[in-house]
């Protein structure tokens, strides 16, 4: 520690230096500096002394001896620890017993020690300061100058200060990356063209920022119980992003007000909040940017496994599908921390409509292609075959466009096969009723386009069923299963000759002359296949005739 602390003072020292007068550099970068000084010296401020001989002499004595009631050494230990309050005295006690927990309730000889002590400093502070609610002996928190240099505030807890400014957060927000800042410091250094986070460096994926509301409140607190005016916030007009300013002022203070709903702990405000949110989202792309602009994303987004009420949950879930309707909205949910999780989550818990409505959401988002690889990886695939096999007429929809959306990228047809998703749209198939025929042999043409997927679907009994539809399919069920057999019959020629066999031959003859354009480029490439099996067939014949006329 004394190291580290050495180091900052010649860090410090180095840095109030600088020539900046004598330097070609930015402005922006010279604030940058100063800012990193700022910190260094507050730093210093609050390590004190690089070594304290005094309070290890002090400790030492009292350590040494229980007898030790020099009303000197225990002021000064007390005030050096800063253990002057009852505040103080609870943490320290806690933290102790933490100690004892954790070294598995034999901390040792030292444990004692520490606990002969800290009764002393509470026998000594509770002798000579009997109201210990308030600063003790006179004394008053640490204080620091604001930035005027005329009022002196009580330095704030480090958690409410801006990581940027350093100072205590007027209005703070919270960005992609989940780190929270003042609203006008991270304006700015959004403004200056940085798209990463001042504090980890993560790339932001959106310039969408949050309201902490729950850390604003602390704030508040915290500015009262120190006598000081609690910060003046900008307008919620001047918080609304550019395009939510589109809306009337009233309907931007009807979305500000269903967002401290939203975090309430009623859940009869969390339910009626979502609902509402539910219906604007659901009625135009000016409600979805100005809701979504307003940083309900990551609420609702909370909402889906923090709610214990089905109704609060299925509206949630409900509110992000419209709010996906909205193109650049599909970025910002799923770049939310927990967003596709938490779909998931609804997706294998939620009521029958929460499943349904869960499933058309992955499919929304999963238009964009990216994002079909974080949904597959998310364990998305499983429950959506799930919801195919069992679930209601439109949830099984649902299922199969998002199933299909998803099995596009490559890496997920393998994870659908492994979830089971072959023999449910066999069993779909044979079962016309469903209303599902052409959903099933659109996805069995993708997923028999890979390695696992022939293994299963050839085992499955599906080159007579791909025969039958050939026959009497529409035209694009006929195209699809033809687009199955290519599949099949390219890896394993069982396949062609059982095909053969069952007269798919003047089927494709037909659709190569007067099926869809994709229905005679698969029909070709059948009878393409079809040909060079037969000339091999034929070349095998002759070697073995001239292999017995040889003998």
């Amino acid at each position: 520690m004394l190291k580290f602390q050495k180091v900052t003072s010649l860090l410090e020292q180095a840095l109030s230096e600088i020539p900046y007068e004598n330097l070609e550099i930015s402005d922006e970068l010279q604030e940058q500096v100063e800012l990193v000084l700022i910190q260094l010296r507050r730093a210093i401020g609050k390590g004190g002394d690089t070594h304290d001989d005094e309070l290890h002499k002090d400790l030492q004595s009292l350590y040494v001896s229980y007898d030790v009631t020099d009303s000197d050494i225990l002021r000064r230990v007390a005030e050096k620890l800063q253990l002057m309050t009852i505040t103080d005295l609870t943490q320290e006690s806690l933290a102790l017993l933490e100690m004892v927990s954790s070294s598995g309730g034999d901390p040792g000889e030292s444990f004692e020690k520490m606990m002969m002590v800290l009764k002393k400093i509470k026998d000594f502070v509770q002798t000579n300061n009997p109201n210990l609610d308030q600063a003790p002996m006179g004394q008053k928190p640490p204080l620091s100058k604001s930035q005027d240099g005329k009022q002196n505030i009580p330095i704030p807890p480090e958690d409410f200060r801006c990581p940027i400014s350093l100072e205590l957060m007027n209005d703070p927000v919270i960005v992609s990356s989940g780190q929270t800042y003042d609203r006008d410091c991270i304006k700015k250094w959004l403004e200056g063209g940085h798209s990463t986070c001042p504090k980890t460096q993560e790339t932001l994926t959106s310039d969408t920022v949050t309201p902490n509301y729950a850390l604003r409140s602390l704030i508040d607190q915290w500015c009262e119980s120190n006598g000081i005016e609690p910060p003046k916030r900008h307008n919620k007009s001047s918080q609304a992003s550019s395009s939510s300013s589109l809306l009337p002022t009233d309907e931007q203070n009807k979305i500000e007000q269903l967002l401290r709903k939203l975090t309430s702990q009623l859940p009869e405000d969390q339910r009626s909040a979502t609902e509402e949110i539910r219906l604007l989202a659901k009625q135009n792309n000016h409600n979805r940017v100005a809701i979504a602009a307003s940083g309900a994303i990551p609420l609702l987004v909370n909402l889906l496994t923090a709610s214990d009420d089905s109704r609060t949950q299925e509206h949630a879930v409900t509110s992000i599908l419209n709010l996906s309707i909205y193109q650049e909205n599909k970025g910002r949910i799923v770049s939310t921390f927990g967003a596709v999780p938490g779909i998931v989550h609804v997706l294998q818990k939620g009521t029958m409509e929460a499943r349904e409505n869960a499933a058309a959401t992955l499919f929304s988002l999963s238009v964009i292609d990216e994002n079909k690889v974080t949904i597959g990886a998310s364990g998305a695939i499983p429950p959506l075959v799930t919801l195919l096999s069992e679930g209601s007429r439109r949830g099984k929809k649902d299922a199969a466009t998002a199933l299909f959306n998803l099995c596009i990228f490559q890496g997920n047809k393998g994870k659908a096969v492994r979830a089971g998703l072959v023999p449910v749209l066999m069993r779909l198939l044979r079962e016309p009723e469903s209303g599902m025929v052409d959903e099933a042999l659109a996805m069995l043409a993708i997923v028999s386009s890979h390695p696992e997927g022939k293994i299963v679907v050839g085992t499955a009994n599906a080159v007579a069923v791909m025969v039958d539809y050939v026959r009497s399919g529409s035209p694009r069920n006929k195209e699809n299963a033809a687009a199955v057999l290519v599949h099949l019959c390219s890896w394993n020629q069982q396949h062609l000759i059982e095909a053969e066999k069952l007269g798919v031959m003047s089927l494709l003859i037909e659709m190569a002359e007067n099926g869809t354009d994709r229905g005679k480029r698969k029909a070709a490439q059948l009878l393409n296949r079809f040909s060079r099996f037969n000339d091999q067939q034929k070349q095998s014949g002759l070697v073995v005739e001239d292999q017995i006329s040889l003998i």
